[in-house]
């Protein structure tokens, strides 16, 4: 009887307590940051919901976050060591207990930011998950970026190491333009450059009170860096075209690679813990330096990456950018899972519009089609982009089916020769990133990371490199059997 009361008295108490008080029974499960150049995000994993209000200061830049109803816990205050000083975005972060009911976080900005907060319900292996996204607020623009990678001198994300005891990549084996074949990007970059280059002009305005509660450290000296060819004001040419010295504009072929989940969708795992983001992100740049070093007949190809680093980019994004950018192809990299071990082999895929070739199809469709929920995204903000919405309708046509069942029949005939095969032939089905109107695209699953044998291969350079080199000569008999128009 004295259990009984006790619990019918605990039950009434729940009752009359509000949201913030219930939240204080909220536990921190973690706290990760994911900065990137298109934006950073942070993000608060919890057993419970948490409610945040925010607000922003513009000088210097801050965001100031409120989340109501939590104790400041050791796990919240390691968000402070998360922030990395190469973060293009958060200079960094500063947590206190703002009042007894109230955690206020404080992050100081390197510039001007249109911060997105929003919340996710538990999904896969997550639980609840409060979000920052720190997107600045003069975002860059796809093709002044990608004339900045591929400028003289300009930085691109490196390809990581092999692991330790695994051999150097092996030579491609494939044409790469030589030092003094005619590249006309980089003459159109370099005279950008050289007519346009200026230095920049940070402010130097100095913090006198941080209004905000907590008080802010020092201001580091601004870096006073010269712009590059990327910065605002130098034009991108017209798309598909570029000087050159040998008179009239001369055709470049641009293919989009995908590499697929990142961020806080690390995709399928393998049974030794291999996350399936990690994988086809150095495939992807692999491949990147392969398409930048080489010509299909008299055409230059170049590379544009829908993601660089680790971050998570929503599905509609990624076929916005490849469309931004103008790309001639797209390609979606992945590493395939299932729930048997025993299956193997890589294959391509390309959108379907009445369903799919297969049960095993459909359900990889669905299953990478839940990427925006696992890697959660802001359904308010989505819902006031119309061009993004849009990239997810159903506007495939005929003529980009026909192109994309032949790139991916060009690709599968290399990737046999690479490794053991899932299907011999395209397969299709209703990919969500594949629906660019004007874009043959393809999706390739490398391998299956459920395999161990293939997840063993995956995680070396030297099959990373072989995938590429096949993906490569793929491209380039594509484009031999189908030239580009003028």
């Amino acid at each position: 009887m004295q259990r009984r009361e006790l619990l019918k008295k605990g039950s009434s108490l729940a009752l009359l307590l509000g949201a913030p008080q219930l939240a204080q029974g909220a536990g921190i499960i973690a706290v990760r940051v994911w900065p990137a150049q298109d934006y950073t995000r942070v993000t608060i994993e919890s057993d419970a919901p948490l409610k945040a209000s925010h607000r922003t200061v513009e000088d210097p830049p801050r965001l100031a976050v409120d989340i109501d109803g939590l104790k400041l816990d050791a796990a919240l205050q390691q968000l402070v060591g998360k922030v990395r000083s190469d973060d293009p975005n958060i200079a960094g972060v500063r947590v206190g207990q703002y009042t007894p009911d109230v955690v206020r976080l404080v992050f100081d900005l390197k510039r001007a930011t249109e911060p997105q907060v929003f919340t996710l319900t538990p999904v896969a292996a997550y639980k609840y998950r409060l979000v920052f996204d720190l997107y600045p607020a003069n975002p860059p623009d796809p093709m002044e970026m990608l004339l900045a990678q591929l400028g003289q001198g300009g930085a691109q994300p490196p390809i990581p190491a092999p692991p330790p005891g695994q051999p150097t990549p092996p030579a491609t084996g494939v044409h790469v333009a030589q030092a003094d074949e005619h590249d006309p990007l980089a003459e159109l970059i370099a005279r950008q450059t050289s007519k346009y280059r200026e230095p920049g002009a940070p402010s130097t305005a100095v913090a006198s009170a941080d209004g905000i509660g907590i008080k802010p450290p020092p201001r580091p000296e601004p870096d006073r860096t010269v712009a590059s060819a990327g910065a605002p004001g130098i034009r991108p040419p017209a798309r598909g075209s570029a000087p050159s010295s040998r008179g009239g504009p001369r055709r470049m072929l641009l293919v989009a690679i995908d590499p697929g989940h990142g961020g806080e969708d690390p995709g399928a795992t393998g049974p030794a813990g291999t996350n399936e983001k990690n994988v086809v992100l150095p495939i992807a740049l692999y491949l990147r330096d392969r398409l930048n070093a080489s010509t299909a007949g008299r055409y230059p190809l170049r590379a544009f990456l829908t993601r660089e680093a680790d971050y998570f980019v929503p599905l509609n994004t990624r076929v916005h950018k490849a469309r931004s950018v103008g790309a001639d192809l797209f390609i979606s990299i992945h590493a395939d899972a299932f729930t048997n071990p025993g299956a193997r082999g890589g294959s391509v895929f390309a959108l379907s519009e009445r369903g799919a070739s297969s049960n095993a199809a459909r359900w990889l469709a669905q299953k990478e089609n839940q990427a925006d929920a696992v890697g959660g995204i802001n359904i308010a903000a989505a819902s006031r982009a119309p061009h993004l919405q849009r990239a997810l309708l159903d506007m495939s046509t005929a003529a980009q089916i026909t192109d994309s069942l032949k790139l991916g029949h060009a690709l599968l005939r290399e990737m046999d020769k690479v490794g053991h095969l899932h299907k011999k032939q395209v397969e299709r089905a209703g990919f969500a990133v594949l629906r660019a109107p004007d874009i043959p695209s393809v999706l390739v699953e490398t391998a299956f990371i459920s395999n161990p044998e293939e997840e063993r291969k995956l995680r070396t350079a030297a099959y990373q490199s072989r995938l590429a080199d096949a993906l490569l000569v793929g491209v380039r008999n594509y484009f031999a059997a189908n030239p580009p128009l003028a």
